[in-house]
């Protein structure tokens, strides 16, 4: 354990100077938290949305981030004076990469995309990123090297406080007020700070004693506790990803919803790494009763949608964070290994992020990651039993086995009965009374952690997760990097359905007879069955058209003779439903179509000019926002593959964005003028609420359109004036519509 130093000054000594220490990690922090989004934010012109490029960013910024703590566990071992020149030097070094911008790296033939992904990021951001990285723990090591300046471990929570900061300060000041290039500008002068920080901080301790005086002896550390150091950073990590998941693909398909899980896991050292242990104390207190509680819902995957769900994952992850990160600060060595202890810390969370970023989406068809995270947590809190019958206290040893082995299965006779009633709205009240009494059962077994761990899977399997254990073993679901996937008949047997996540991705009828009617967003009244079915008096009988976003190919029934069509699909996953036998509008009625994988904005950069008549755009998956195919660059590569006369359709459907005035002003700043169609169809079995906008250089290729069918009127754009949307600059917060996240309509 770790020998706490004298948090005061010995006199004669060197200073301690802890607000500039503090100050430095805080501005680190902030730069490091910064940069990520700000780079992913450059790169999706160039490299798509696909999300494997994001995983491997990731895998990127986590490899970057355990080499710098290597670095700094390796420049330990030199006086505090050589280990800032040395930083310092590489400071001034990776300056010169400056400003941040991806670089002209070609894609080299015969490099797999998996591989040059992350050599193209590593190359860009990979010096600046390593060295800022490695200025937390060798700030830490630094502030300890002054005889009597106290223990460093506070300054991780402030490290923590400073990646928190940077993380909210992206979506909420640097993206909606900044271009990129101007992004990149600040960022660069932020890290001009942090150098003249460093220096200061390095010469604060240039006469600090050698690093043998600084710690004695070596602190023997035995090798189980070092793999639980690796478990008690790797469960919070992966947690804290899927809960993300969780969230966005079972719960709440909400934009920036990604930001709270990272923010309150960041949040978590902050609360576990102070030095009043208050806080810390508390939440490791209630921690094992909230998992009992909210972790019930763990394998609930029938999107329940409400802001409470998304609220009880959310308290779920910060408790375990904070609880199995108190337990990791309570384990921590003496000041002399703190760099290896930051190093293994750093590997268990990569750990955990491949794990659940690399290794599940391709073993499991749901995210089966997440109540597993919630189960290892409960294997590794600390449990204090607010009964300790297990000590024998007023009763016998074999007594009390026989009644755990009692309430164990009175808790599984509870979970048999919830399993019944949790799915129903209508047996809310009898869910959560038998919801209480199983978490009831579990504080009163807590002394066991067997059994503990036994009632929390009882509650987990009947507070919903029967029904995605029958999902799974029915084979309803698949699962891709690009998202899970449920393929389901309707319990009348009138529909297939497939659901990206929480939202309909599309329906075909199981009778025969209306096999080729789209249905949901593509309904008769909807802007793209208008414009469909008036393209070969507006284009010609031969028209070209060509779909980005494939789904279950319901648009493929309203091709006609005569013309060729090409859908552009990002998941080839995607494409075996349409080819497969699953849905069948693709192979009845446009065979011939081709079908091109990739990300449509890339794919359509490569085609001819002129090469389509209609182009329409429905790549949106759940309620997430591709902002690279709506900016004013996206809609001039569409404009190049349309003819003069071109019509362009966008499909704009969304809870929770307005996006008609950026596509009205993007439209304007374009050349393009524009029209948009708002279909509430009466059926609302068949059909779901729908909104596309019509855009085209040619104003009679509109006024056609909306001549086409009088009766279905198409209305002007919102005017409200709104910012065109750039690769350079776009932010939705403008576009947010508030009351439909606090559930108002």
């Amino acid at each position: 354990m770790m020998q706490t130093a004298d948090a005061n000054p010995i006199p004669g000594a060197t200073p301690a100077r802890r607000g500039l220490f503090v100050a430095t990690i805080l501005v680190g922090s902030f730069l490091l938290f910064l940069v990520q989004p700000m780079v992913a934010r450059m790169a999706l012109p160039r490299l798509g949305g696909a999300p494997n490029v994001w995983n491997s960013a990731m895998l990127v910024y986590q490899a970057l981030l355990l080499a710098g703590y290597a670095y700094a566990h390796w420049l330990g071992r030199l006086t505090v004076r050589r280990q800032a020149m040395t930083h310092i030097i590489l400071l001034l070094v990776a300056a010169t990469t400056l400003p941040v911008g991806l670089i002209a790296l070609p894609h080299m033939p015969g490099l797999p995309e998996a591989a040059w992904v992350p050599l193209l990021l590593g190359a860009s951001i990979g010096p600046v990123f390593f060295v800022v990285s490695a200025q937390a723990p060798l700030m830490q090591r630094w502030f300890a090297a002054a005889p009597g300046a106290g223990a460093p471990w506070a300054l991780y929570a402030a490290s923590n406080l400073g990646s928190f900061a940077g993380l909210i300060a992206y979506p909420l000041l640097a993206e909606p007020l900044l271009s990129v290039r101007a992004q990149s500008l600040a960022w660069s002068g932020g890290f001009a700070v942090l150098v003249l920080l460093v220096a200061l901080a390095g010469w604060s301790r240039r006469n600090a004693p050698p690093p043998a005086a600084q710690e004695g002896t070596a602190e023997h550390i035995a090798p189980r506790t070092i793999v639980l150091w690796l478990l008690l950073a790797a469960v919070p990590s992966g947690l804290m990803l899927s809960t993300t998941t969780h969230l966005t693909t079972d719960i709440f398909a909400m934009p920036l919803l990604w930001v709270i899980p990272l923010g309150l896991y960041l949040l978590s050292f902050v609360v576990a790494f102070a030095d009043r242990r208050w806080a810390a104390i508390a939440v490791s207190r209630v921690a094992p009763v909230a998992v009992l509680f909210l972790g019930s819902s763990a394998m609930l995957s029938n999107g329940s949608g409400t802001l409470w769900a998304v609220g009880g994952s959310c308290l779920l992850l910060l408790c375990i964070a904070t609880t199995l990160h108190a337990r990791l600060y309570d384990l921590r060595p003496a000041e002399g290994q703190l760099t290896r202890f930051y190093l293994v810390m750093s590997a268990g969370g990569a750990l955990g992020g491949v794990f659940t970023a690399l290794v599940a989406p391709l073993v499991f068809d749901w995210a089966w990651e997440h109540p597993l995270l919630v189960l290892a947590a409960a294997l590794l809190m600390p449990l204090q039993p607010l009964l300790r019958w297990n000590e024998g206290e007023g009763m016998e040893p074999g007594m009390a086995r026989v009644a755990l082995i009692v309430a164990v299965g009175f808790a599984m006779f509870l979970g048999w009965l919830l399993s019944d009633t949790a799915l129903d709205p209508e047996q809310g009240l009898f869910t959560l009374l038998l919801d209480v009494f199983i978490v009831g059962i579990g504080i009163v077994v807590m002394g066991w952690r067997w059994a503990f761990f036994a009632v929390l899977l009882i509650s987990m399997i009947g507070q919903g997760g029967w029904a995605t254990i029958r999902a799974t073993a029915a084979g309803e679901r698949t699962r891709s990097y690009f998202g899970i996937y449920t393929l389901r008949d309707g319990s009348d047997g009138r529909f297939r359905s497939l659901a990206h996540g929480t939202t309909l991705h599309g329906m075909q009828s199981l009778n025969p007879a209306d096999a080729r009617d789209a249905l949901t967003y593509y309904g008769p009244g909807s802007g793209v069955a208008l414009a469909l079915a008036a393209a070969p008096s507006i284009e010609g009988r031969h028209a070209r058209v060509g779909v980005v976003g494939l789904g279950t190919g319901s648009l493929a029934c309203a091709a006609r003779p005569g013309q060729s069509w090409t859908f552009f699909e990002i998941d080839p996953v995607v494409l075996r439903f349409s080819t497969e036998g699953h849905f069948t509008f693709l192979r009845d009625c446009a065979p011939q179509a081709r079908v091109v994988i990739g990300d449509a904005r890339l794919e359509l950069a490569r085609v001819r000019p002129r090469t389509f008549d209609v182009l329409v755009i429905d790549a949106f998956s759940s309620d997430a926002i591709p902002m690279h195919l709506l900016t004013t660059e996206a809609l001039q590569v569409y404009r190049r593959a349309l003819t003069p006369r071109g019509l362009l359709m966008l499909h704009i459907s969304n809870r929770y964005i307005d996006l008609g005035p950026v596509v009205g002003a993007n439209a304007r700043a374009t050349g393009l003028r524009a029209i948009s169609r708002l279909d509430l169809p009466s059926d609302e079995v068949r059909y779901t609420p729908s909104r596309w906008i019509a855009l085209s250089a040619d104003t009679g290729v509109l006024d056609a359109l909306a001549r086409a069918r009088p009766e279905r009127p198409w209305m002007g754009l919102d005017e409200r004036k709104a910012e065109p949307w750039t690769d350079d600059h776009a932010s939705i917060l403008p576009y947010v519509r508030w009351s439909r996240l606090t559930g108002n309509p």
